[in-house]
């Protein structure tokens, strides 16, 4: 088991030295609002794939556009600059999270129009920005 553990260590680190995305050097405040963010994000998806697979299309709808849509922008506009995660990104990042805003809005519009086939032909846009972001960048 020991020897297990070694080896899965070192091939974590491995994997680590060997990260290609691209570092956004954000200050500490703003990389925990950011990971507060993300973390509230996964929860609402998973709400909203609940929701989905429940057949509560719309309030999946409402859900999305309230966290995760054009509606939920300006989260830490009340912070201090140093807690605001969008001024400190890459632009390219930061056009990512935008994009997903639209995203998340244009499949709430459907969902909660209760259409269900839009809204399911769009839900795979609620992860695909988190996906790029993901795929794309780091801030440690």
């Amino acid at each position: 088991m020991r020897a297990f553990l070694l080896i899965a260590a070192f091939l974590a680190g491995q994997a680590l030295a060997e990260d290609q995305r691209q570092l956004a050097l954000l200050p500490p405040a703003a990389q925990e609002s950011l990971r507060e963010e993300m973390l509230g994000n996964l929860l609402a998806i998973n709400e909203i794939l609940t929701l989905m697979a429940a057949g509560k299309i719309k309030e999946a709808g409402l859900l999305a556009e309230a966290s995760l849509g054009q509606s939920a922008q300006g989260k830490h506009r009340e912070k201090p600059f140093s807690a605001r995660p969008g001024p400190h990104m890459p632009p390219a990042m930061h056009s990512i999270g935008n994009d997903g805003h639209v995203a998340a809005s244009e499949f709430a519009k459907a969902a909660s129009s209760g259409d269900r086939e839009k809204a399911l032909a769009l839900l795979p846009k609620l992860t695909e920005g988190c996906v790029a972001c993901h795929y794309s960048y780091r801030t440690r």
